[in-house]
């Protein structure tokens, strides 16, 4: 298999974009090369197989939607009340939205997952440590609530997010604000 980090990136970028407008019936190594603009064949040098893709599709949609240095540092200065939690939720509802494309590319993973053991089991994990994370992040800022307070956070805003990007004439554009605020002032009374 190829090394190439810098490829590898942009094929899984690639493979990202086409599984969340084809599916996963149009996922395939050609659709890949051609949405990357390499020659064909290409994907099939990095990845030894579909399993292979998918699972480090899986692993590149949470490493494009890290936070960064910034955004962690912020969340660490001033207050930590429940307007601190306020504005970190509008953020995260954001960062993830607009990254429609991932997003809708692990709603197709996890239905995948449903068929397949090894991502059944890569994305539990992934997801487990993304919750854990957060939850460790929020208890260590100082920040008001408990893990209880986190995953209502990360329940509620993860079916918002699946809204917004995919029937977001549900709870129209304008609505989404407001919708983020007071889910998080419910949480933290």
């Amino acid at each position: 298999m190829r090394k190439n980090p810098e490829r590898r990136a942009s094929l899984l970028d690639a493979a990202i974009e086409v599984l969340a407008r084809e599916g996963m019936r149009g996922l395939t190594f050609r659709a890949v090369d051609t949405e990357a603009g390499v020659p064909g064949g290409t994907a099939s040098n990095y990845f030894a197989n579909r399993d292979a893709l998918l699972t480090q599709i899986g692993h590149r949609f949470y490493e494009r939607l890290e936070p960064n240095a910034a955004l962690i540092a912020q969340a660490q200065e001033g207050p930590r009340d429940r307007a601190k939690v306020v504005a970190l939720m509008h953020e995260l509802v954001e960062r993830v939205s607009s990254f429609r494309s991932g997003y809708l590319a692990l709603i197709e993973l996890r239905l995948e997952a449903t068929r397949r053991p090894e991502l059944r089991r890569l994305l539990t994990e992934r997801i487990r440590a993304d919750v854990d994370a957060n939850i460790d992040f929020h208890l260590a800022s100082g920040l008001p609530g408990d893990r209880t307070t986190v995953v209502q956070l990360v329940l509620s805003l993860n079916w918002l997010i699946l809204e917004r990007l995919t029937l977001p004439d549900v709870f129209p554009e304008e609505q989404v604000h407001d919708l983020v605020t007071d889910l998080v002032e419910r949480a933290l009374p």
